[in-house]
Parts: C-alpha cells; structure tokens; sequence
C-alpha cells in the first residue's frame, strides 16, 4: 500500500497528528509528533533493555504502569540519550509542555526520542514551537506522522487495517541499530477497538515477539527501542482472536518494510528455520545466520555461496542436537545441502538456480534441523557499500 493511498483510507475515530520541523536537524523537516486520542485509551508497551535507555524510555515505561495513557510526543534526529540529568530534565519539559496543551496530566503522555545519541535537545527551538502548539489538533495524519519520526530511512512505513468495524493503523521507523530486545525501534500503533485490557497485553506482546523481535540488521540494539498499541474503544468490541490475527498481518508488513530498508540495504532476507527444537532454538539459529556478515555480503553479490549459511549454523555451538548429517539447507526452492549428485553438471545447475534466487529483491533460506518441530522466521537485509557509508558519516 502506498503512503498516499494509505491518507485516503478510514482512520481510527479518536485519533488525531500533529507534526512540525523544530530544528532538531538543519533540513527543515517534520521532526516533532504528537499522536494523541481524543479519550482516554488503553495502553500496551514493551521497551529497550539496553543499560543506555534514555530518558524517553523510563518515562514511558513510567506512563504504562496502569495500561492508560492518551497519547505520545516523539522527537527524531536526535535520541536524547547519555545526556545525564539535562537530558532528563528536558524530556519531563518537553512531555509535561504538550500534555498541559493537551489538557491531561504528564504521566498519561509518553515519550519517545530517536537519532543521535549523546547530543542535548537544542531547548530554546523547541520551547518557540511549543509556544504555538495548539488543541485540538486535526483528526488523521498518519503518513505525515510516519515521516515525521524517520531518521536515516528512505520511505516512510505505515499500514491501515480492519477489523470487524474498528481500524488499526501502524506507523514505524527504523533501518539500523536494529538487535531488537523485547522490543524494537519506534512502533506506535493506534484502535478504536475495545479489547480486555489483559488480553490486549497478551496479544500485543504474542505479536511483538513473532514480528519485531524476529527482524535484525545489524546485531545492534538501540537505547532507544520503543513499541506501543494504543486502543481508545470507541469501534467497540472486536473478537480477540481476529484482532491479534489482523495487528500480526500490519505488524509483519512493517517488519518486511523495515528489514528491506535497512540502511544501505537492496534485499530483504527471510531465513526460515523448521525442524528445530523449539522456537526458542529455530529464532536462535535464524538470527545467527540473518546476522552473519558472509551470509549477508554474499546475498549482496549474488554469490551461490551456500557455504556461508552452513557456517553461520555451525557457529550455534551450545545446540548439540543440531546434527551437520540430518541438516537441510534451501535458496528459494533449491535444495543446496546436503549435497546431492556429485555430477557436475548437476552442481552447476544448483548454483546457477540459487544465483537466479539471490538477484531478486527477497531472498528466502529455508533450515531445516531435522529435530523436533520447533520453527521461527526471521528477517533481515543485506550487507552493502552503502551501509558502511553512511554509518562512517553520520554525524560529519
């Protein structure tokens, strides 16, 4: 779907945007968001566990603790992060500013901050727009809220669903320092559903833990890792199980969205791991082999080197059960281990099969362990030029 046929689609009732440039970069860009409902909403949310969280994150963690809140404030291009108590002071500044606008108190409000880490908010631009902030704001702007929150990513991510009579839209960024730890990058999600509050929790953590928490980029975890499922009710009830079925099917679409923007990125990866022990065993795997730089540099050359995932799976050391003799390995629908004929012909075919795979733009590895029947997917990009490029410049 695209962004701007996204605008014209049905919006959840009760929610509304506001986005604004207030020069946390030199571009002039939207970088300042407030989403918000018009009434109290039930609140979902799970964070970064990193041991550099900013203070954006320990006041939302703050802000869920009763499952209510009425909305959040993000600030990209600047992640507010090693900042010590100026940092924090600001944050509380910036968050109890917008929720005095928006007439509730501060702890129903969270905060969420992204971009580069060890820099101070520059205070006196934000406090002018904060000045001209005005309520109410007008219902909708979903894409201009998901291009408000981008920092190094190159499209927009947003996805608009139905469920029954209620909508859910997503809005995401994120193409690098992507490891994510029970949570990821910035993930708000917004209903008019009416759920069980408990319920809901379960359901979004269930999602989060088969969609965020499968896609990686880069093996690093940002401070910063912030996801939320806001649902004010006003849609009234929807059956759970379609619910989680649908926040699945818009969180998985901006995974992929994600994974195949990664930063530099041309391929989205998806290494599909069966046979395992358990889940917990397939992701294991999975993530070792996605998060290998052979594996991802030969995706990028298109380079039939099916070694490399034979390799990322041997490095899983602590799995005795895996057996190299029961292990199968597949590029698309090629089969490529265990080896079949030794006929070379027949070994040119494979390689040229899986060099055919790898020039599209998803590549697909399939793993099979040959031990239970334990399975995860996951997701991630190659590895280019570009990435190093950018990385190396970031702040110059």
């Amino acid at each position: 779907m695209t962004e701007s046929d996204s605008e014209e689609m049905k919006t959840p009732d009760g929610f509304v945007v506001h986005t604004a440039p207030v020069g946390l970069a030199d571009d002039g860009r939207d970088d300042f968001t407030v989403l918000a409902s018009t009434v109290s909403a039930q609140v979902s949310g799970v964070f970064t566990r990193s041991r550099f969280a900013g203070p954006s994150v320990l006041l939302s963690r703050e802000a869920i603790a009763d499952g209510r809140a009425r909305g959040v404030v993000v600030l990209a291009r600047n992640a507010n992060v090693a900042t010590g108590r100026e940092g924090e002071a600001n944050a509380r500044e910036v968050r109890e500013s917008v929720a005095r606008t928006l007439g509730v108190p501060a702890d129903e409000l969270l905060i969420a901050s992204t971009g580069v880490i060890g820099r101070q908010y520059p205070m006196p631009r934000i406090r002018e727009h904060l000045k001209t902030l005005a309520w109410p704001f007008p219902e909708g702007g979903f894409g201009r809220a998901a291009r408000a929150i981008m920092t190094t990513d190159t499209r927009p991510k947003v996805v608009r669903r139905r469920c029954g009579a209620a909508t859910l839209v997503g809005i995401a960024k994120g193409v690098g320092m992507i490891e994510p730890d029970m949570a990821t990058l910035l993930t708000f999600f917004a209903t008019d559903a009416r759920l069980d509050a408990a319920e809901q929790d379960r359901i979004f953590r269930r999602v989060m833990d088969r969609t965020f928490n499968a896609v990686s980029i880069d093996t690093d975890t940002s401070t910063s890792d912030t996801a939320v499922l806001f649902a004010n009710g006003l849609a009234g009830d929807v059956d759970p199980v379609a619910f989680e079925e649908v926040l699945y099917e818009a969180a998985l679409a901006l995974v992929k969205d994600i994974a195949s923007d990664g930063e530099g990125a041309s391929k989205l990866i998806e290494v599909r791991v069966t046979g395992a022990r358990d889940a917990a065993q397939a992701k294991r795997v999975g993530k070792t082999v996605v998060n290998s730089p052979l594996v991802k540099t030969a995706v990028h050359g298109c380079d039939p080197n099916w070694g490399r995932v034979a390799m990322a799976i041997g490095k899983c050391s602590q799995d005795t059960d895996i057996d190299q003799d029961v292990v199968r390995i597949r590029f698309g629908e090629t089969e490529v281990y265990p080896p079949g004929s030794a006929d070379a012909g027949e070994e040119d075919a494979v390689r040229a099969a899986v060099a055919d795979h790898l020039k599209g733009d998803e590549v697909v590895i399939g793993i099979d362990l040959g031990v239970a029947d334990g399975a995860f997917t996951v997701y991630g990009c190659d590895l280019t030029e570009g990435y190093v490029r950018l990385n190396s410049e970031y702040t110059t």
